[in-house]
């Protein structure tokens, strides 16, 4: 296997394989995928560089490997789907397409809701009741569900997230009465069965840390007023640019591999001196002596720029967490033994 393919991520090596494949064939692939899978995969066909004839070679080879070695013979088709998609899209991320797959859990009045844009969700779930809300924000992955938060009403964001915290499943016929009612508003036909497959404090957590720094402060703040046992789970399932400090310096220097420079002299603009000095110490003399350099002579940067860099980069480290490339230290990470 080529150093690429070693430092590529499973989504980089979807899109490869689907450029590899032709506009003809890589439509037909991405028919399959959700909503958020094909902006993950379309956005990493489009930011695709310095590819060499090596690695398609190397990507496409072990494709071709895996559908020989996992298909009908002796290996069925439950094992070959879990197994093409956790090598295409990364175990966490595959996890929901295999149980909407595997598990009947594909519900088109929710799914729709994948296709839209947050403000457009938010608008029609302001005025369902909190339950609903947060059964809805369960069913959707954690970026998109952090961005109709915001457009909900800032009293009831709170309350939303102890619901969502709270879930510990949903009655498949409960499920499929509001799937239908959703299903009539896209003017869609159908409806699929869900269990107890998501809510719970991580998600709520996962939320948490993608709603914008001002607007978590706030949430956190009416969730501890009503449950302060809960504020503090959540704190602990959390993880924060600043949370980077405990990433070990193999970690960091593997994080660095993956975060391009322009993103990170945005992120550190607002960082403290203990964090940029474990960046900094985690390059070549001469990389870090630049980045202090560009640091300095970067004029003012929006807050919210910051931001966006700051969660962009701990996206990308929960990644490779998952993909078992670095450890993250602090809130949010597990116990080593």
């Amino acid at each position: 296997m080529s150093e690429g393919q070693l430092t590529r991520s499973g989504v980089d090596r979807a899109a490869i394989l689907l450029l590899a494949l032709g506009e003809q064939h890589a439509a037909q692939v991405l028919r399959h995928l959700g909503a958020r899978d094909v902006q993950r995969v379309g956005a990493a066909m489009a930011q695709l560089s310095s590819v060499s004839r090596e690695e398609v070679s190397t990507v496409l080879s072990t494709f071709s490997n895996t559908v020989e070695q996992q298909t009908s013979f002796g290996i069925g088709t439950d094992d070959y789907i879990r197994k093409v998609l956790n090598e295409a899209l990364g175990a966490d991320k595959a996890g929901g397409v295999i149980d909407r797959i595997l598990r009947g859990r594909s519900s088109r009045g929710l799914e729709a809701l994948k296709w839209m844009e947050p403000k457009a969700v938010g608008e029609m779930l302001r005025n369902e009741h909190p339950q609903i809300i947060s059964i809805v924000l369960s069913y959707l992955e954690a970026e998109q569900a952090a961005a109709v938060l915001v457009q909900l009403p800032e009293l009831t964001r709170g309350d939303i997230l102890m619901r969502i915290a709270a879930l510990e499943g949903v009655h498949p016929t409960a499920l499929n009465e509001l799937d239908e009612v959703l299903e009539k508003q896209f003017c869609g036909t159908g409806a699929g069965t869900t269990d107890g497959g998501f809510g719970g404090p991580k998600a709520a957590a996962e939320i948490l840390n993608l709603v914008g720094t001002a607007q978590e402060g706030t949430i956190m703040a009416q969730i501890a007023k009503v449950d302060e046992p809960l504020s503090q789970k959540l704190q602990e399932l959390m993880f924060v640019f600043e949370d980077l400090t405990e990433v070990d310096d193999r970690g960091m220097q593997e994080l660095l591999r993956e975060v391009p420079a322009d993103k990170l002299i945005v992120a550190l603009k607002a960082a403290d001196e203990t964090l940029k000095q474990k960046f900094f110490k985690n390059m070549s003399e001469r990389a870090g002596q630049m980045m202090k350099d560009d640091l300095e002579s970067k004029g003012p940067v929006r807050l919210s720029e910051v931001e966006a860099a700051q969660k962009e980069i701990v996206m990308t480290a929960k990644r490779m967490a998952d993909e078992g490339r670095l450890a993250l230290g602090g809130k949010g990470g597990e116990e080593y033994v």
